[in-house]
């Protein structure tokens, strides 16, 4: 026979943890160095990471 797992669902404090800061607008903001040059436009960028939901903004210089 099988052995069966117990099902084990996620709360949902540790689903949503650090969103609702995000969706307020209220990111952490982190300077990513990878990516320092835009090649299609030819400028220097600056692209900026959260580090909370993972959502990028891009500074054109």
């Amino acid at each position: 026979m099988a052995d069966i797992l117990p099902f084990k669902r996620p709360k949902l404090s540790e689903k949503h943890k650090g969103k609702s800061l995000c969706r307020s607008g209220f990111h952490k903001w982190k300077v990513v160095t990878s990516k320092q040059f835009d090649v299609k436009q030819g400028r220097l960028v600056t692209v900026s990471r959260c580090e909370r939901c993972g959502k990028e903004k891009v500074e054109r210089l």
